[in-house]
């Protein structure tokens, strides 16, 4: 089977392993926001509020499955005093990572005859129906009532981010102002941010992201026809909101173009709702992807691209800028025209 049938096939809740010891592995990802319900200013205890709320999770009518402590992470925002009673007074995620249970059952005739559109339609409706049940709830602690939100991070919500680049291209569509040229458009970019840059690093020889074997990662999603790294050290603060010292090169952004649209809409899919981990260690990363609305390997600026990753490098930190890495992928039909 070929990379892009196995993406196009993947179930929602089935893991994908990618080259390099690399998988992406299916989760279910939810943001939560905290306000107060009562009138009371007592201060908030994290911890409290934490284990009140993992009880809940883990009691009926929900009783979802393993749920470790880590996996649950409450976070008070600073200056609660200051803020007003309308305002949220502390953030979260929750993962949910054994989603064992929503998979076909061996032995269940029924089950085993689930197609992917079936078992997909199953997870979104299981999907729907938690986050209904989590959204505004009240949680009691020693007396102080706390209200709870529930949101989809933007990145892992396929369906919707779908939406979001049919209706930008429609829109654009009906701004156009020449009828001749009003050719449908789709996406072909996508744009993955915050992956570790060791992991898409040579092994015992760099640190910083290399173009092969990046390029081999993501190849098995699809055909590649350009490929930019560049570091993304920003995005952590940027999510965070606070000012952190980070060490430089830890993190890097990847956008990758593929050859045709299946492609890119396989690829896109199969990196939304998931977790990037790799052989041997324990991090789990969660990135943010998205697609390209700006036309960045259109872009007439853009820089050339290089082999040598390393001369690149050291070119940008002698100017101070930010490094990118570019590669430029000819598919095999062009190699052969060629010759």
């Amino acid at each position: 089977m070929s990379s892009a049938a196995a993406a196009a096939g993947l179930r929602p809740t089935e893991p994908s392993p990618l080259p390099n010891g690399i998988s992406l592995a299916p989760r279910l990802k939810l943001l939560l926001t905290f306000f107060r319900a009562d009138l009371t200013v007592r201060p908030l205890d994290e911890w409290q509020l934490k284990s009140a709320l993992l009880a809940f999770l883990r009691d009926p009518p929900l009783s979802l499955p393993v749920v470790p402590d880590s996996d649950l992470s409450v976070r008070r925002l600073p200056d609660l005093q200051k803020r007003r009673r309308e305002e949220p007074v502390a953030t979260g995620v929750l993962h949910v990572r054994d989603l064992a249970f929503l998979r076909p059952r061996k032995g269940d005739g029924e089950a085993e005859e689930m197609t992917p559109e079936q078992e997909e339609k199953k997870y979104f409706e299981w999907r729907r129906s938690l986050v209904e049940k989590l959204a505004d709830i009240e949680l009691n602690l020693e007396g102080v009532k706390f209200r709870m939100t529930v949101e989809i991070p933007p990145s892992d919500d396929f369906r919707a981010m779908k939406k979001s680049w049919e209706d930008f291209y429609s829109a654009e569509l009906l701004n156009s102002r020449n009828p001749v040229r009003k050719i449908v458009k789709r996406p072909d970019t996508i744009i993955v941010r915050g992956v570790p840059s060791r992991w898409f690093a040579e092994t015992r020889i760099s640190s910083k992201p290399s173009t092969l074997v990046t390029h081999t990662i993501f190849s098995a999603l699809g055909k590649i026809r350009n490929l930019n790294i560049s570091d993304d050290d920003g995005l952590e603060s940027k999510e965070d909101g606070t000012n952190k010292e980070l060490i430089s090169g830890l993190n890097c952004k990847v956008l990758v173009q593929f050859e045709n649209y299946d492609d890119f809409y396989n690829a896109m899919k199969a990196l939304c709702g998931r977790s990037l981990e790799k052989e041997g260690s324990r991090l789990k990363v969660d990135y943010e992807v998205t697609w390209d609305r700006e036309g960045f390997f259109r872009n007439a600026q853009h820089e050339p691209a290089r082999s040598n990753l390393e001369e690149r490098d050291a070119s940008a930190s002698v100017h101070g800028r930010k490094k990118h890495y570019s590669s430029r992928i000819e598919s095999d039909h062009r190699k052969r025209f060629r010759d």
